[in-house]
């Protein structure tokens, strides 16, 4: 039987791109969202390591921060929460595969 289970580095890489964002958005201190955001990705890149080795938590830590770069211009042709979502989806997405089969 499969575990269907989201793996904590996805959903604290969410909370740290979707959630530092909310975080900047509401109290207007974009620090406040970094600190959240810096906060996620090192917890990330650490279970990242653990579960499929350096090269990979590396790979997926580059990707995790220029999806924080990438989703600034991406606003400015879909909008703010639409980029955060697309930028979001596509770094989970990405540590989904490479973590899976990981015996996690």
């Amino acid at each position: 039987m499969s575990d269907h289970r989201i793996p904590m580095s996805s959903a604290v890489a969410a909370t740290g791109l979707v959630g530092g964002f909310l975080v900047a958005r509401q109290t207007g201190r974009r620090e406040l969202g970094g600190a959240l955001f810096a906060a996620a990705g090192a917890y990330c890149a650490w279970d990242w390591n653990r579960a499929a080795g350096p090269a990979a938590a590396a790979g997926l830590s580059v990707l995790y921060l220029a999806a924080m770069g990438g989703s600034h211009p991406l606003a400015k042709r879909i909008g703010a929460w639409p980029s955060v979502g697309v930028v979001t989806a596509v770094t989970v997405a990405a540590a989904e595969a490479v973590t899976r089969g990981t015996g996690r």
